[in-house]
């Protein structure tokens, strides 16, 4: 299978730029991944030619804009498998997502005495709106631990769903590890114990590496970020089962999201999607987000797979030789490497590595129950995308062995 990365390089204009005189070598895609031409020339195209306030518009260029992007929420339908373009609903990034179904369908739809399961692998954003649900509701906040192999204790998540569970939140791909869950196993098994569970999956890390088909994994909820799909920030989808999307509330309310407002009766809501898209939407975000879906769709997912695999392998095996280096996870992984180079603080190593014009990700990732479990304050986050090459993970290596010697 062909993948030619130089012409897949090309499209990304930011890699053509200096960091300390040095070509820049971008490790940080999980946190944020660069954007190729067709997304901003697409993007910038409809600020320039076809800009206009979408919904209800009686002339051509709002009706114009209103069809682009209900095609983008249909292209998004058929990217993730869904069943309907009813199903995927646009909000800010995944943050908002999970934020959407705490709101509406945890205030609204779980009890108190009731049971949510999320993970000690979660990113901050699949944790702490949990947690303020579970303590304003009464909930009993159930969660699956981490082992130091980096998977998560499956027999400990069969044991504690029962009846009373009604929600399970869990990620598709670890961000600080990059484990990728089974989640049709997952599922599977969770909702055979408990047959009013749903099942919410964080898929921030995962779209721009596999192919992701929510109705293969039997997920009710599905979230990801656009600016993580090599596409705008500010955009992200929350797909949801129709079924349930018609029985939740809306969250936020405004103009977009109601079929009639009287001051006598009060208002009466839109069918979803458009019943949780209130305001104005960010729609030039939309239409880049389509723009990207079509450019990793045209590479092909699996031809992205397996290049990404063949790098995590090379640079895996080369980081190794590294004197000191810890890395974190499983063996097989997903995206994202993550390391600590002896007793040196993540900060500095990150400072160091800046200098040389290679860029990572260093903190505690925002998932500081991960640290927790090995027992570290921080670690440093080695990112691989698409557009990054074996030449770029030897000025890492380089990198890091350099600093070895200066650091002892």
């Amino acid at each position: 299978m062909s993948y030619a990365i130089e012409h897949v390089r090309l499209d990304f204009p930011l890699l053509a730029r200096e960091v300390n005189g040095r070509p820049v070598a971008y490790f940080d895609s999980a946190a944020s991944a660069q954007k190729p031409l067709a997304v901003i020339d697409r993007e910038l195209d409809f600020y320039r030619h076809s800009y206009a306030a979408v919904h209800r518009g009686i002339h051509t260029l709002s009706a114009d804009a209103t069809q682009k992007i209900e095609k983008v929420r249909e292209k998004v339908a058929e990217f993730i498998n869904a069943a309907s373009a009813e199903e995927i609903v646009f909000v800010k990034g995944a943050t908002e997502g999970i934020n959407l179904v705490a709101n509406s369908f945890g205030r609204h739809l779980v009890k108190p005495g009731d049971s949510i399961m999320i993970t000690e692998m979660e990113h901050h954003a699949n944790i702490v709106p949990w947690q303020i649900l579970a303590k304003e509701h009464r909930l009993d906040l159930r969660v699956c631990p981490l082992q130091t192999d980096g998977t998560l204790d499956l027999a400990f998540l069969a044991e504690s769903i029962d009846s009373s569970c009604k929600l399970l939140a869990i990620t598709h791909v670890s961000n600080v590890l990059g484990t990728v869950n089974p989640l049709i196993d997952i599922i599977a098994r969770a909702k055979a114990q408990s047959p009013y569970l749903r099942v919410l999956v964080d898929g921030a890390q995962a779209v721009m590496h596999n192919q992701v088909d929510v109705q293969a994994l039997n997920c009710d909820f599905y979230v990801f970020s656009g600016h993580k799909l090599y596409g705008p920030s500010g955009i992200g989808i929350l797909y949801g089962r129709l079924p349930l999307l018609e029985q939740m509330p809306p969250w936020e309310a405004g103009g977009g999201m109601i079929k009639q407002v009287s001051l006598s009766t009060g208002p009466t809501f839109a069918d979803p999607p458009w019943r949780f898209e209130a305001g104005s939407p960010n729609t030039a975000a939309i239409i880049g987000l389509g723009a990207a879906i079509e450019y990793v769709s045209a590479l092909s997912l699996e031809a992205i797979k397996h290049y990404e695999q063949s790098l995590m392998h090379y640079a895996v095996e080369a980081l190794l030789q590294v004197p000191t280096i810890k890395i974190y996870g499983p063996v097989a992984r997903v995206g994202v490497i993550a390391f600590n180079l002896g007793d040196h603080h993540a900060y500095d190593v990150g400072s160091f590595l800046d200098q040389y014009g290679i860029a990572i990700r260093t903190g505690h990732q925002c998932a500081m129950p991960v640290m927790a479990v090995y027992q570290v304050a921080s670690m440093c986050r080695a990112s691989l995308a698409l557009y990054n090459t074996q030449e770029e993970v030897a000025r890492l290596v380089a990198g890091l062995q350099r600093i070895h010697q200066l650091l002892g």
